[in-house]
């Protein structure tokens, strides 16, 4: 399935430049393409990656694994991840930066937050959302 997410520039920047090969995020399944939204100062919409895997482990052991490729200090990853037992990290393959930004309206989203959605295309600029999944 395809899903929109809601990146931080700085994250957004290291991914369409090769530097960033995995995303994580808490618990998120059975996704092969991720649209990237880049929040706000940018809020647009400037690309997709696909997933090649993903990866799920205890935090500890996930950034032991990938913190060589994931593009963010410890710091901000364990803050990430508090409380929590298990992480997930987004292999990500196939990055396409988008020659013109586009608006989270040709999704047919108003506003983004820290929620991943479901999206499905049904042209080539037109889609529907399935159904928003769950706050991240």
């Amino acid at each position: 399935m395809t899903v929109i997410l809601s990146i931080k520039p700085e994250y957004a920047t290291k991914i369409f430049a090769g530097e960033k090969q995995v995303e994580y995020r808490r618990p998120i399944k059975n996704v092969n393409k991720v649209v990237v939204y880049v929040t706000k100062p940018v809020g647009k919409v400037l690309g997709e990656f696909e997933v090649d895997d993903i990866l799920c482990a205890a935090p500890e052991d996930l950034w032991e694994k990938t913190s060589h490729i994931g593009g963010i200090s410890k710091k901000a990853y364990f803050e990430y991840f508090k409380d929590t037992h298990q992480a997930f990290a987004l292999e990500i393959k196939n990055v396409k930066r988008y020659e013109q930004e586009r608006e989270l309206k040709d999704y047919g989203l108003k506003m983004a937050s820290q929620l991943f959605v479901i999206y499905k295309k049904t042209s080539a600029m037109g889609g529907k959302i399935l159904f928003i999944v769950a706050s991240l």
